[in-house]
């Protein structure tokens, strides 16, 4: 699987439809939720008609649990697979976690153990819903903020391998990576190193809130200095990896996170902006 290169993009969310709108922000692409669609009407598509005239779309997922034990929710990847073809977006995201099981559910995206036996589970699920989908997936790293005793990898090793064994790309979070740095004492860099380059398909950068003891991914806050150098010291001799804004809550004016956007665009190897 090959994305293409689309550049640097912001999440979409409801509270910028009419300023994207009406000014046509200097963005390459936009990010939609993919459970905000699966309506079939309303504000959303709306303005998603508008917006998708005149920028690519991705989706990226937060309900799919493709880590449960639980079989896959068919109905859900049913909705998704219909939305799929309505918006037609340049790929489909979700994350390597899992939210529910049987009844159970979270409404958080909760992290794996890293062991064979997830591995074993993950693969052959991934590849059971991009059957089902016709398409391939990339599936992003979540914070975390607990260690499972019965790891036998670091994160990193873990999804390494299992980019060899399923062939699926990573949404590489470098927030993420970095509150689970900070939260379970290792360096950041020694992960973002070891995940293999041709397995990255997409980089998120986000705020968080710092309570010293811990840090929690929130997306509520500016990109710290510190993420921004972990983004700094990994795009540096890599070929361009489409880059991404996010932001959930406690909304700036859209002026605010195109400067955020514009920082990462100075910060990214010249050769990103040019590139294609």
């Amino acid at each position: 699987m090959s994305v293409p290169f689309l550049g640097f993009g912001l999440g979409l969310r409801t509270c910028y439809f009419d300023s994207i709108i009406d000014t046509r922000p200097q963005v390459d692409w936009f990010e939609i939720i993919s459970e905000n669609y699966f309506v079939d009407g309303g504000k959303p598509w709306y303005y998603l008609s508008q917006i998708k005239e005149q920028y690519p779309i991705v989706m990226h997922g937060v309900s799919m649990s493709i880590g449960s034990t639980s079989p896959l929710d068919m109905n859900y990847l049913a909705q998704l697979k219909r939305t799929i073809a309505r918006v037609e977006p340049e790929w489909v995201s979700d994350h390597l976690c899992f939210s529910s099981l049987g009844e159970f559910n979270s409404h958080d995206l909760l992290p794996l153990p890293y062991t064979e036996e997830a591995l074993i589970h993950l693969t052959a699920r991934i590849n059971q819903v991009q059957d089902y989908l016709e398409r391939p997936m990339i599936f992003e790293n979540v914070s975390s903020y607990l260690n499972y005793k019965q790891s036998e990898l670091t994160e990193w090793a873990f999804l390494s391998e299992l980019h060899q064994r399923s062939g699926c790309q990573l949404l590489l979070d470098i927030n993420n990576v970095y509150v689970s740095s900070r939260n379970h004492q290792f360096e950041p860099m020694t992960y973002l190193n070891a995940i293999p380059t041709q397995a990255v398909a997409q980089i998120h950068l986000a705020g968080h809130s710092d309570f010293g003891t811990h840090i929690v991914d929130t997306h509520d806050q500016p990109i710290c200095e510190e993420v921004w150098s972990l983004y700094r010291q990994y795009t540096q001799n890599r070929s361009p990896i489409n880059t991404m804004i996010e932001r959930d809550d406690n909304f700036p004016e859209l002026a605010g996170l195109l400067q955020e956007l514009n920082l990462a665009k100075g910060i990214a190897p010249s050769s990103w902006r040019t590139y294609g």
